[in-house]
């Protein structure tokens, strides 16, 4: 799901680094507030957690990848904001360090996989828990979550490099970046999540979210916040 360089103009790039680097500096404010330094540590890992499993990615038609990316459930744990933390730098190593994902859309593939998805899967989730009770529904609610939460994010990014023939092309009508328009990118980048990477996102994200409810339900972010027992 990473966007390479050279699949998105500065039309699209620019204002996507804008939104996440937004998001980022409010993210590191309410991080700062709302997760208690003991903490701190599991935020490391959750980070790492992301990262490990976002290296196991399978080629998808298009130009780019599919894979999970742990958004979901570090979101769930430990809230939004902070998955827009720990899935950004997992993000941000693998771009400088690894190749995977352009520089240049590193702020799309921020945006999508560390802002858009975490806030997407969280609230989902929550939907989800409040029509039922907690214990009955929140494997069934965490899968959900975990699933939608790719899939839509697979259909942002296909959004993105699929407008791309339509926005910027030579005077001939030649696309200038991406060649693939939506009729090809979206089904493309859809299909594969549906079917396969966004069963892997919900499977991770129901089974991790079930054992810390069952192991450490004080830890879950998403009912110590909705109980007024959020740690400052």
């Amino acid at each position: 799901m990473h966007i390479p360089d050279g699949y998105l103009g500065p039309q699209t790039y620019i204002p996507l680094y804008g939104a996440f680097i937004a998001a980022a500096g409010v993210a590191v404010k309410k991080v700062r507030h709302a997760v208690a330094a003991r903490n701190i540590p599991y935020l490391g890992m959750a980070a790492a957690f992301s990262f490990l499993i976002m290296m196991f990615n399978l080629p998808v038609p298009g130009g780019t990848s599919g894979h999970a990316v742990g958004s979901a459930v570090i979101a769930i744990l430990f809230g939004p904001w902070a998955a827009v933390i720990a899935v950004s730098v997992a993000l941000i190593i693998q771009a400088l360090l690894f190749g995977d994902g352009g520089i240049t859309t590193l702020g799309a593939n921020c945006f999508n996989m560390a802002v858009f998805m975490p806030f997407f899967s969280y609230y989902t989730f929550k939907l989800l828990c409040r029509k039922s009770e907690k214990k009955k529904m929140v494997f069934s609610a965490a899968f959900i979550a975990g699933y939608a939460g790719l899939v839509m994010t697979s259909v942002l990014t296909a959004t993105e490099f699929g407008i791309q023939p339509y926005i910027a092309t030579t005077p001939e009508g030649k696309a200038l970046y991406c060649p693939y328009d939506l009729k090809i990118a979206i089904p493309a980048m859809a299909i594969e999540h549906l079917l396969l990477f966004g069963i892997v996102e919900g499977l991770i994200t129901a089974t991790v979210v079930r054992y810390f409810m069952s192991s450490e339900p004080g830890l879950v972010y998403a009912f110590r916040k909705e109980n007024g027992n959020e740690t400052k």
